[in-house]
């Protein structure tokens, strides 16, 4: 890990050692600091608020129950929570019934200007590396993490190699890794 990596991660690793020894304070930061991006990541997964909110809530409850799953010599924990929020949406989704009935849907809406501003910052610097990118190359990415497809499954709907779609794929998450390393 470079100095800047180690800075960064080290006020993470701080609540993550406070998280181990039961503190529920720290375990409130952490919330408050990375609960946009998991919402946002599970919302944008499965495309309604209620099941992202009950990915929110299993993410940062298996961070409780287990703090030593993070490993901050892998990545960092924002990112380690967004691929958490990631594959629990994506399996949620694969669980779901089918569409509900117009009259079943409820809707909450809590306006919360502070995360939206956050999650619109984001929203907008993954926008922008998006748009920096090839067309195959954005297409990939939005079929891995937004639609949950594999690699093979990505290969097979685009017609591509496997190992094109994974090229492009990991070519992907580095430049996105870079633009918010910046």
């Amino acid at each position: 890990m470079s100095s800047a990596d180690l800075k960064a991660a080290s006020p993470d690793m701080a609540l993550v050692s406070a998280i181990r020894a039961r503190d529920q304070g720290a375990m409130a930061a952490l919330y408050d600091r990375f609960s946009s991006v998991v919402y946002s990541v599970a919302l944008r997964v499965l495309g309604e608020t209620g099941a992202a909110e009950d990915v929110l809530q299993d993410v940062f409850l298996q961070l409780w129950r287990n703090p030593g799953a993070f490993d901050a010599s892998r990545g960092n924990l924002g990112a380690w929570l967004a691929v958490i929020a990631r594959n629990r949406a994506i399996d949620a989704r694969r669980k779901r019934k089918p569409e509900s009935d117009i009259e079943d849907v409820v809707l909450s809406v809590t306006p919360d200007m502070a995360s939206d501003a956050d999650r619109s910052r984001v929203a907008e610097k993954v926008r922008g590396v998006l748009g920096t990118m090839s067309a195959p190359q954005r297409s990939a990415l939005e079929m891995a993490y937004y639609e949950g497809l594999t690699h093979t499954e990505i290969a097979a709907k685009t017609g591509e190699p496997l190992g094109t779609i994974k090229t492009r794929i990991r070519a992907g998450l580095t430049a996105l890794r870079k633009a918010f390393q910046e």
